[in-house]
């Protein structure tokens, strides 16, 4: 039984260490067991060190220094794995156009290789909320997420892809961002897959190829 009444004192001494001083103000500084880094010897900008002369943590730039893949001299970019990828092609990284307006058109062209990187993400990515065809019923809904969109909705046909490639990019509503799991490209790849589900479930015979339409009549 004097061990009980042990652990059971242990445990108390232990709840109120913890939990007992939580929110107190204290004058002095709290006793690091495991500090996690909050305190470093790192040079901070704008503060003083007595190693150089004029006692400065911020250095000059070293002389004859340039921009990386610049050259002062002919005021052109002579490293080829130096570029602005997004200077390039804003729309790819915006999903805007000049004006500023949401982009109606593909700015990649959607090629088949495109259509299966899209159809290989959408499966990874999305599939498990917005389900196989994009009609909102993936296996998220069977666990409680009944407000997933449904790619059939007239609000999301009628939508222009810049757009929709914003929501991938900075989530919205229930939906976080994918920006960290989808490139730009990849982005792009899953909308042209997204207009393929909902064109096969708002298709029209003209929009089958001729060679194809005899089957389908039939």
């Amino acid at each position: 039984m004097r061990y009980f009444y042990a652990i059971f004192a242990l445990i108390c001494i232990l709840t109120v260490s913890i939990l007992g001083i939580r929110g107190t103000k204290f004058s002095k500084t709290p006793l690091y067991i495991f500090p996690d880094m909050d305190w470093q010897s790192k040079y901070l900008p704008q503060r003083g060190n007595t190693f150089f002369k004029d006692k400065r943590n911020d250095r000059p730039v070293v002389p004859g220094t340039v921009m990386r893949g610049y050259s002062s001299e002919t005021k052109k970019v002579f490293s080829e794995d130096y570029a602005y990828a997004e200077a390039t092609n804003p729309a790819l990284y915006s999903g805007k156009d000049e004006t500023g307006d949401w982009l109606k058109n593909f700015p990649i062209e959607v090629t088949h290789e495109l259509m299966e990187l899209g159809q290989k993400k959408y499966t990874i990515f999305c599939q498990v909320c917005h389900g196989a065809s994009g009609n909102g019923q993936g296996i998220t809904r069977s666990y409680g997420m009944i407000a997933t969109a449904s790619y059939h909705d007239d609000r999301l046909r009628d939508m222009a892809v810049g757009e929709i490639f914003n929501t991938i990019t900075h989530g919205k509503g229930q939906m976080n961002s994918y920006a960290d799991k989808l490139s730009p490209e990849e982005r792009w790849a899953v909308i042209a897959y997204v207009r393929a589900l909902q064109k096969s479930q708002n298709a029209k015979i003209e929009d089958v190829p001729e060679q194809f339409r005899g089957k389908l009549e039939k």
